[in-house]
């Protein structure tokens, strides 16, 4: 990365910055590198309290909603022109409405989804026609709806959870992000992790859809799924994509990440200085290698 593009990110960093002192959001202290990652990839970044405010408008009806139904409607639509109304409407119903409350059947019966369309029945011309609707569209990255939320309150029964970033693909929230606070004496991976536990328990449904774990501590990040212990959590060590492998299959659909090969490197080079841009930290290696866009959509397909 050259000096200009870095000067470039320190502002758009600062300005961030300046919008969540305005707010006086409790920010943990790399929000605004954090988003700025994003922007720099084509996300779109929203700040909740903006949203709040009624600057912008992403189809929450409420703090309970975790899937955001009017992108998700039209990046459908996108993503399947061919297909009519009822097959996108059909689509949509079966994604977001779990069969049962249990949270890894629901996040498996989602990536099944996610990786092999959703198959759906309709009338076309008084004849049954039976046909696949998709989520994403790997082809055509602009068909896809590229959304990032800081931070997301969410409510579900009784409790209410500020989470630091959400990452919504087409409306719906399929990375989580972390922080704990390095200013913290206890701050550690393990907190991030045990946090993330809470959320299991009392905020499940914005997790039915996750595909990604991400927790932060100043410069230093870890990456994880559903069902990862805290030791399991690992840094990201490629911003190219190249030689990442699968996961031996465990858990269908949220254990085929790409994280075998971070784990390999970190055997072969424990202290970390296999990392592809000199300087880089892993906060940058790990927003850049996962969450660019083709592969990102690509991981989740596998």
């Amino acid at each position: 990365m050259n000096p200009a593009q870095i000067g470039q990110i320190t502002v758009r960093a600062s300005r961030v910055a300046r919008k969540l002192r305005r707010f006086d959001l409790r920010q943990f202290a790399t929000a605004p590198l954090i988003l700025t990652w994003f922007e720099v990839l084509g996300y779109t970044v929203l700040l909740e309290p903006d949203i709040a405010l009624g600057k912008h408008q992403i189809g929450r009806s409420s703090y309970s909603d975790v899937v955001l139904y009017q992108r998700l409607h039209e990046a459908l639509q996108k993503i399947n022109p061919t297909k009519p109304q009822q097959a996108i409407a059909k689509a949509i119903h079966l994604a977001t409405c779990p069969e049962n409350s249990d949270l890894l059947e629901n996040n498996y019966r989602f990536h099944k989804f996610l990786s092999d369309g959703i198959e759906v029945e309709y009338l076309y011309n008084k004849e049954i026609v039976r046909d696949k609707v998709w989520l994403t569209d790997t082809s055509n990255l602009l068909n896809n709806d590229w959304l990032v939320i800081h931070p997301l309150t969410v409510v579900e029964g009784n409790y209410a959870h500020c989470v630091d970033v959400v990452v919504f693909i087409n409306g719906l929230p399929l990375a989580v992000i972390v922080s704990i606070n390095p200013n913290d004496g206890q701050a550690t991976f393990k907190a991030g992790k045990e946090r993330i536990q809470t959320y299991f328990q009392q905020i499940p449904k914005l997790f039915y859809y996750n595909t990604l774990l991400v927790i932060t501590c100043g410069n230093r990040a870890r990456v994880g799924t559903l069902t990862s212990d805290w030791q399991e959590f690992l840094p990201w060590h490629t911003i190219d994509g190249e030689a990442v492998e699968e996961l031996p299959k465990g858990f269908p659909g949220i254990s085929k990440l790409p994280l075998a090969s971070a784990l390999a490197r970190n055997e072969r080079h424990p202290e970390g200085e296999d990392f592809t841009a000199k300087g880089a930290t892993e906060l940058e290696v790990l927003i850049q290698g996962i969450f660019d866009k083709r592969r990102f959509l690509e991981q989740d397909r596998t």
